[in-house]
């Protein structure tokens, strides 16, 4: 049985978008884990530099569509005004067992980055009502104090693993960042040859 991929990603991270596209390709069984990639950057003292440099920000801009044509996924970037980030994050952690937490993030990344829904709190519930999702239960359970202190403790505890933003991979206690280590990920996966 191969290793469990865990994958630590925020909704407002494109690049998580990108990787998670890609989690299907890597022959393994995923953990998905929620974190706030912004306090995580801040507790590790990270800068978002693509926020603090317009020029870093407008090659991203360029190299993320490099990357969602190679992965045949669309990136419309969202209107982050009308975006709760931190509602979604607290969502997909309400969302208890995996097969229900992979649904939900499916149809929250599709919504917030590939146009397939309104991620926005107004047509959050709609979004994921339409995907046969227990909408309203989820959507109440985010906004419980428990459900904060539980997003809050994976941010703190993937700061504490070495993490330093989003998205993060980890195979065993091998890390891995960005969309564009996926190969590694893979080569990690692969069994190893015996001497």
């Amino acid at each position: 049985m191969s290793a469990t991929i865990e994958f630590y990603f925020d909704f407002q991270s494109p690049y998580s978008y990108l990787a998670h596209s890609q989690l299907g390709t890597l022959g393994a069984p995923v953990r998905l884990v929620p974190i706030s990639v912004l306090p995580l950057m801040k507790l590790v003292n990270n800068t978002p530099t693509t926020i603090t440099c317009p020029v870093k920000r407008t090659y991203a801009g360029k190299d993320l569509g490099r990357w969602a044509a190679r992965y045949g996924v669309q990136v419309i970037p969202p209107a982050r005004e009308k975006m709760d980030g931190d509602l979604l994050l607290r969502v997909a952690t309400a969302a208890q067992d995996e097969a229900t937490r992979a649904a939900v993030v499916a149809t929250i990344f599709n919504a917030v980055w590939g146009g397939q829904g309104d991620p926005s709190p107004a047509g959050l519930e709609a979004t994921l009502a339409a995907r046969g999702l227990p909408a309203a239960d989820l959507i109440a359970a985010a906004g419980q104090e428990a459900t904060a202190a539980t997003l809050a403790a994976a941010t703190e505890a993937a700061a504490e693993r070495g993490m330093f933003g989003a998205p993060t991979i980890f195979v065993g206690d091998e890390m891995f960042f960005g969309n564009d280590r996926l190969d590694f990920v893979r080569e990690s996966l692969a069994p190893k040859e015996m001497a």
